[in-house]
């Protein structure tokens, strides 16, 4: 299982649509937004993903009814942090603030957070920490989504 992760988009909008062509071509089995949407618009942009959205609110969401409203229309899945799961048999967790893992990390296979809006790949036994890096920045080529294969632990990071 193959899914995309996304971090502190910001509303820029110009980006969301890069993002979805990117994660559609890549054929992600699903998407993870570690927070920091802003604007209920964004979310409509990323109705046209083709794998379902997942995702916690950053502290930038302060929109929050019109964000649940769209988060709702849509079908997404979205809480406060932390998000926790399983899949492809490998125990998740999600924030946005790295500072929200304080306790919270055990033996999760994937640990993701966003709003460092700085790459980070750092592997401690089993467990792997995991941000993209910055998606809402103006200057091309600057900007990032991650890939994590669950199946071999393996990530990607897609500059854009």
């Amino acid at each position: 299982m193959r899914i995309g992760v996304v971090s502190d988009t910001h509303n820029n909008l110009r980006n969301v649509g890069k993002i979805i062509e990117l994660l559609n071509a890549a054929k992600v089995d699903r998407v993870i937004h570690t927070g920091d949407i802003t604007q209920a618009k964004t979310l409509n942009l990323f109705a046209q993903l083709d794998a379902p959205l997942f995702g916690v609110f950053g502290n930038n969401d302060l929109e929050r009814e019109s964000l649940e409203s769209c988060i709702a229309i849509h079908g997404f899945s979205f809480c406060e942090p932390p998000f926790t799961t399983t899949w492809a048999d490998k125990e998740i967790i999600v924030v946005h603030d790295p500072l929200e893992f304080a306790g919270r990390l055990t033996n999760q296979a994937l640990a993701l957070h966003g709003h460092t809006h700085r790459y980070r790949h750092e592997q401690t036994g089993q467990q792997l920490i995991f941000n993209p890096g910055e998606c809402a920045g103006m200057m091309a080529g600057f900007n990032s989504i991650g890939i994590v294969d669950l199946t071999n632990m393996q990530t990607q990071q897609i500059k854009f």
